[in-house]
């Protein structure tokens, strides 16, 4: 065997330390041997070479080893040989992509998407670690379950000793208590309700609120809005109020002065004559 030169070391991997351990658990008379150009032995030794970069990827025939595998394959039947087959696919799979990647030019970069390929070499390199992992752990398990399956486990009833410790069961509900608990279970529940009480804020007659307006007013001492509304417990009073006051203006009731906007609005009685019916009718728009 002569193996091509050394790739160029983009990752770190130590397949070979380990290349028995991720090697597929067949007879070594019957492992899968692979005879190309410049290698000839086990296939798992052409994958630690691989791996730790003493055979460049480029120059594997992995067409001739395919060919070659399938003609192993052939040869074999059982259960095991559809799990080699199945790793020798994921493997041949993750060596493709290597070598793709791998006959990329190694000259200047030109774009980000080289920049990618050639960074998604390590990860190719990373496969075959993460696949020696697996098939290491899958040996461990294989090895454990073999060894474990010649033990039976203990069945024999909890031993006196263990029984006296638990404490007896005393029984404290009375029948007066199940039929109590029964009845409450039993019984109908009531129907919830929702209730729509907290949507609508009860009506404020415009009629009502104009007329304490008016009483304050006709005093003839000018009052401020903010005075005027000083007693109202809900802001629908306020919003009333303020209604009344803009319908005495309407018919020239009152006056109101406001040195500057958003000041204290300040209003004054200037009506000379104002009959009950006037009241009546304030507002009535408002009310109907």
């Amino acid at each position: 065997m002569a193996p091509s030169r050394r790739g160029a070391p983009l990752a770190e991997p130590e397949l070979a330390a380990d290349a028995d351990a991720a090697a597929i658990r067949v007879d070594p008379e019957r492992a899968f041997r692979v005879s190309i150009g410049n290698f000839e032995g086990p296939f798992d030794l052409l994958l630690s070479l691989i791996g730790s970069h003493e055979m460049d990827i480029t120059e594997v025939s992995l067409s001739l080893v395919t060919n070659e595998f399938i003609a192993h394959i052939r040869g074999l039947d059982g259960p095991e040989d559809l799990d080699e087959a199945s790793s020798f696919l994921v493997v041949a799979a993750t060596l493709l992509d290597l070598k793709l990647v791998g006959l990329l030019p190694q000259g200047e970069l030109v774009d980000a998407e080289d920049v990618a390929l050639l960074e998604a070499r390590d990860l190719l390199f990373a496969r075959l670690l993460q696949y020696r992992a697996f098939k290491q752990a899958a040996s461990w398990f294989q090895e454990r379950l073999a060894a474990e399956s010649g033990r039976a486990f203990r069945d024999v009833p909890l031993e006196e000793r263990f029984r006296a410790q638990v404490p007896e069961l005393v029984w404290t509900t009375s029948p007066a208590d199940l039929a109590a608990i029964a009845l409450l279970a039993l019984a109908p529940r009531e129907i919830p309700t929702v209730g729509l009480d907290h949507l609508h804020a009860p009506l404020v007659s415009i009629r009502e609120q104009a007329a304490v307006v008016v009483a304050r007013l006709r005093s003839g001492a000018p009052v401020t809005f903010r005075e005027l509304v000083a007693d109202a417990g809900m802001t629908g009073v306020v919003i009333a109020r303020f209604l009344a006051v803009l319908e005495l203006y309407r018919v020239a009731a009152i006056e109101f002065d406001q040195p500057e906007a958003l000041g204290e609005l300040t209003l004054t009685w200037t009506a000379e004559s104002w009959t009950d019916d006037a009241l009546a009718s304030l507002g009535a728009g408002y009310d109907s």
